[in-house]
């Protein structure tokens, strides 16, 4: 090849690429519309990320794998914790997390309840874009932070730790025990039941105790005063 043919075929490449980038680019952009969901992008959506923005969430966490990589990846969280939970945890972090156990906590951004019901807004309208798996290895929100109102004794920082989801899945039991295949549906289900109730009596997370829950209705039921269809 000579020196003609070499600056041809470079030219041409360039060229060739070119195109292949620019009509790539148009079909990415024609698609995300669908991607999206476009459609949802509500004004409180909006303002949820002017609030993402505002509190600077990006200097820590990353959505859809962008940002700093100190603290988990939100890309699904709205999906994994649920909206009730994402609202109590962003009032005051500090009742989830213990800076002692976890070593570092997410600092209280004092937002108003507007601006966090929008900021979940934003984060569930992120979770149902369709990302393409996208980032295939992200930092996930570990453990099942537990708020306990009033001093937490040594006993409920132990159940706390039991009551955590172990990790990677489990396969269900060979057997048919209720209590069992119970226990894996209450641990495995996607958000996690620990994500808002906790089996420490008095740690009062986004939902309430499940501490004695089942001694408590069976006291409700076989009250003379409970007129309900449940045994």
């Amino acid at each position: 090849m000579n020196k003609r043919q070499a600056r041809l075929f470079a030219i041409g490449s360039t060229v060739v690429a070119a195109v292949a980038f620019l009509v790539l680019t148009i079909d990415s952009h024609r698609q995300f519309p669908a991607l999206t969901n476009a459609q949802n992008i509500t004004p409180a959506v909006t303002h949820g990320k002017n609030v993402w923005h505002k509190n600077n969430c990006i200097n820590c966490h990353t959505l859809f794998g962008e940002g700093a990589y100190y603290a988990p990846d939100l890309t699904k969280i709205a999906q994994q914790r649920g909206a009730p939970y994402l609202q109590a945890y962003l009032r005051d972090p500090s009742k989830f997390y213990d800076e002692q156990r976890h070593r570092r906590l997410m600092p209280k951004q004092d937002m108003t309840d507007a601006e966090i019901a929008d900021l979940v807004a934003f984060l569930d309208w992120v979770s149902k874009v369709d990302n393409q798996g996208w980032p295939p290895r992200p930092i996930l929100v570990t453990g099942a932070g537990v708020a306990i109102t009033g001093t937490r004794s040594a006993d409920q920082a132990a159940a706390v730790s039991r009551s955590a989801p172990p990790p990677g899945p489990e396969s269900l039991p060979s057997d048919k025990d209720p209590v069992a295949l119970g226990e894996i549906v209450f641990r495995t289900v996607s958000p996690a039941c620990t994500a808002c109730h906790s089996l420490v009596p008095g740690a009062n997370m986004a939902g309430p105790s499940l501490a004695g829950v089942a001694t408590r209705a069976q006291q409700i039921v076989s009250s003379p005063e409970y007129k309900g269809k449940a045994k």
